[in-house]
């Protein structure tokens, strides 16, 4: 199957070219010649997924006294969010592990400059409340589809499930679809079962989808922030980069405090029920935290996963992945 998000892929490894051009030159070897970055000239572009970021820090109020202009750039998926990364239209990701492993070893200049733990049962696979479909070794010759795209962290819950079960992916007929596609053929009867996550998640569930496999177990929980090389080689970017991310380990702490006004925040910018609103908010509890051994280890071991399983075109290295300079919370 030709999806969407196999055009996305195939147009990032496109545009790597022009990203690496970006990191070597430009406005970075511009900025780095002031040793004290202006602020007021500096803008942020952050890379978002259903506005998850945007929501809590607009909730939380921790950026209404910014030095720098920050624009929101949200997006329905991993796949199109790295995409806009490589090409310069945003400085960073907001992302599970998986889809930021898959971009890099697709080649995209980035490093994770935080990470956050939060509950594996934020990823799923799907049946509808009648399917005949009752345990993951019933997927054997079925057609599954996994949002948004190979490499996607709902394609690793497919990928462990399936191994759980006994199963070798080759055994299903897996397409990929981006989330919104998905929903919409899924709630018609078109999909027999999806791996998703999140709010799309939520919604599928409360319109009476069954969870036949979450990821605890499987997956990790662990979410990353990630910055483009080029816009952690700009001077002043690089100096807001470092107080975004303090404001937004706030926006967290707040939230995680406040569901119920996080939730009314949320539901009003985003236009989703108030019921799939608190669903996702009760298993969205995150906190931003600098990156240590233990989440390199964890993000080394995904990455080696897909990578021994074909996943990956090449082999990551999650010890230079990182950029543990910028965030250091109290």
């Amino acid at each position: 199957m030709t999806s969407d998000p196999d055009r996305v892929r195939r147009r990032l490894l496109a545009a790597l070219p022009a990203a690496a051009l970006v990191g070597a030159c430009g406005k970075a070897s511009v900025s780095q010649n002031s040793a004290t970055p202006d602020l007021s000239k500096v803008t942020l572009v952050l890379g978002d997924q259903v506005k998850l970021l945007q929501t809590k820090a607009e909730a939380a109020g921790v950026l209404k006294d910014v030095p720098y202009k920050i624009q929101w750039a949200s997006f329905q998926g991993a796949a199109p969010l790295f995409e806009a990364v490589v090409s310069g239209d945003v400085d960073t990701a907001i992302a599970a592990d998986t889809p930021a492993l898959a971009a890099a070893a697709a080649g995209a200049r980035i490093k994770v400059i935080a990470a956050s733990v939060s509950s594996p049962s934020a990823v799923a696979i799907l049946v509808p409340p009648d399917s005949p479909i009752k345990t993951v070794a019933d997927l054997k010759g079925r057609n599954v589809i996994v949002s948004s795209a190979r490499g996607s962290v709902a394609h690793f819950l497919l990928f462990g499930a399936l191994r759980e079960a006994g199963l070798q992916p080759q055994d299903v007929n897996t397409g990929f679809l981006l989330p919104s596609d998905a929903a919409a053929a899924f709630s018609s009867g078109k999909i027999e079962a999806w791996a998703t996550f999140g709010t799309y998640q939520a919604a599928a569930e409360i319109r009476g989808a069954r969870v036949l496999r979450d990821g605890v177990g499987i997956n990790s929980g662990v979410g990353v922030l990630t910055a483009s090389d080029a816009a952690l080689a700009d001077a002043g970017k690089r100096a807001a980069l470092a107080d975004v991310l303090n404001r937004l380990a706030q926006s967290n702490v707040w939230a995680n405090a406040h569901p119920k006004e996080y939730g009314n925040v949320f539901q009003r910018l985003t236009g989703l029920p108030a019921d799939v609103t608190k669903l996702h908010v009760s298993r969205d509890r995150p906190q931003l935290r600098a990156v240590d051994n233990n989440i390199i280890r964890q993000l080394q071991e995904v990455a080696d996963t897909f990578y021994e399983a074909k996943l990956f075109p090449r082999r990551v290295d999650a010890s230079k992945l990182v950029d543990t300079s910028l965030f250091h919370p109290a």
